[in-house]
């Protein structure tokens, strides 16, 4: 069913674009993800955000612990440099502006106590007094950042000296008031390959857990969405689609599919147009209260009034609830079911004429076979005069589609065994031309219910057709039992018969195109016969 609508384009791209941004890095990772259908797609696609987000979380780790190790080395750093810079030989050397190997083992003997990595005193110039590596006495201290600590300030910073990169705190050295040197305590900063290795340590046992169950449950999940799917993979969905929407845009019907609260949840393009949805769903009963009063059952050819026009409502229980509705105009509906019954007739017609007239052709054929010259001359002029007598009758039915079903009935008659006439008087004039289709559905119909109620028994079938100031008089007379009483009210409704199942649509036909015309049509006994009496109000000029 459908329709659709202009948001499967939108769905069909965005699922395109899924497709393409997960098949990229799959396929660079060899995965052959053109052959997995929608549960290894979304397993294989689990799997790969779950290594995004895993990246990630490592990402967001290593900088966490390089910010955590960078403010808690510096505050050591910096609480150690402070008591150094208290010490009287410090301070003493600073002022001086010499090397001293005393201080350097004080120093050194303080910086193992402490865990740093190195502690150097530095005098005003910069020059260094106390190293780790003696070899560096009295040579600058690098790194750049002495300007705040000589100039009184204590500071934490990161830079690269003569041991590499560390968090180092530095204070100056003051003699009184007066700044005579810095001392700076570094940590070296462990290398980030080793950070790197400590958070994925620290998240591989979470990583394979939450992988597992992640895959777990999108193969749980997959396999449930294929049995919802009834097992068919995203390709096959969208062509069905298509189809769907396809079918609905060809369809000559009216089609809604409701929920079950009645909402409209699909309209093909007939039954958007008929109700005045312009692409909106609302409930059916703000639309369309008769069919919404429609209890949730399977029927056929319901007649439901839409406005000003009846409509042949059929419906289809959906097993969730709710239900498809297909509807179309019952004129619509009629037109073609005469279409048909006209066929039909015409067929009937012309195979009870054939089969009539190759009767007659053996008979004379036989007569003359056998020497019978006279009595096959007599059939001959016989026919002719039945022939020509009938065509009198018809003389002035000026309506030829109207003469020539009259003509092909007679044959029919013929081949049952029925007297069928027409009464003498019997006239119709050219200007009922144009609803030609219309008095042959109804002269049709009548004339072969009227054959039909024989019963195969001998019996008379009589047309009268006349006009007058009140507009055109039909009458079909059967000599047949006539309509029970019981039956008369509902006879012409549709598949009321006592025939049997699958009949009762030729009266009803005949009733829905007299009252299309204005008429009315009506059943009644005269004497022995069976009347059906159709009265048509008179033309208006055209």
């Amino acid at each position: 069913m459908p329709a659709a609508p202009a948001g499967s384009t939108h769905a069909s791209s965005a699922r395109s674009s899924v497709a393409h941004l997960m098949a990229a890095p799959l396929r660079r990772w060899g995965w052959p993800l053109a052959r997995l259908g929608i549960g290894g797609r979304l397993v294989a696609l689990h799997i790969l955000i779950l290594c995004v987000l895993t990246a990630l979380l490592t990402g967001i780790e290593v900088h966490h612990l390089s910010g955590q190790a960078r403010s808690q080395l510096g505050e050591r750093a910096l609480t150690a440099s402070r008591l150094v810079a208290r010490f009287p030989a410090v301070i003493a050397a600073a002022q001086r502006g010499q090397p001293d190997p005393a201080l350097n083992t004080l120093v050194n003997e303080l910086r193992r106590q402490i865990g740093a990595d190195y502690i150097v005193v530095g005098e005003r110039r910069g020059l260094r007094l106390a190293h780790p590596n003696p070899e560096q006495l009295g040579k600058p201290m690098e790194g750049g950042d002495n300007a705040g600590p000589l100039s009184g300030q204590e500071i934490i910073s990161v830079a690269r000296g003569s041991l590499g990169l560390a968090v180092r705190g530095k204070v100056p050295v003051r003699a009184g008031r007066e700044v005579v040197g810095v001392v700076s305590t570094g940590f070296l900063m462990p290398q980030v390959r080793t950070l790197t290795r400590q958070a994925l340590a620290a998240l591989v046992p979470w990583f394979v857990l939450a992988l597992a169950l992640g895959s777990l449950g999108a193969v749980l999940i997959a396999r449930q969405l294929r049995r919802e799917i009834l097992g068919l993979e995203p390709e096959q969905i969208a062509s069905l689609v298509q189809e769907h929407q396809a079918v609905l845009s060809a369809l000559g019907e009216g089609v809604l599919a409701l929920g079950a609260s009645g909402e409209i949840t699909l309209a093909s393009a007939q039954a958007d147009a008929a109700l005045g949805l312009s692409g909106q769903r609302p409930l059916l009963s703000q639309v369309w209260p008769a069919a919404a009063r429609l209890p949730a059952a399977r029927r056929h050819n319901h007649e439901v009034p839409l406005g000003d026009f009846s409509m042949l409502v059929n419906t289809e229980p959906l097993p969730g609830g709710g239900q498809v509705l297909t509807f179309r105009e019952r004129g619509a509906a009629l037109r073609l079911a005469e279409e048909l019954t006209q066929v039909k007739s015409l067929v009937e017609v012309l195979r009870a004429q054939g089969h009539e007239y190759a009767n007659h052709l053996h008979v004379i054929s036989g007569l003359l076979h056998l020497g019978h010259f006279g009595e096959a001359r007599r059939l001959l002029s016989e026919q002719i005069e039945a022939d020509a007598d009938f065509r009198e009758l018809t003389r002035e039915l000026q309506v030829p589609r109207v003469a020539a079903l009259l003509f092909g009935q007679r044959g029919r008659a013929q081949e049952l065994g029925v007297s069928f006439s027409v009464e003498p008087q019997s006239a119709l004039s050219p200007r009922w031309e144009r609803h030609a289709g219309a008095l042959v559905t109804i002269l049709g119909n009548l004339i072969q219910n009227a054959f039909e109620a024989l019963s195969g028994q001998a019996g008379e079938v009589v047309l009268s057709i006349g006009e007058d100031p009140d507009g055109l008089q039909i009458e079909v007379q059967d000599s047949g039992p006539g309509v029970t009483a019981a039956m008369q009210p509902s006879v012409f409704g549709r598949g009321v018969s006592s025939k049997g199942e699958g009949r009762g649509h030729g009266l009803a036909n005949v009733r829905a195109r007299v009252e299309d015309l204005g008429g009315a049509v009506r059943v009644f006994r005269r004497g022995s016969t069976t009347v059906f009496q159709v009265s048509l109000p008179p033309l208006e000029t055209p």
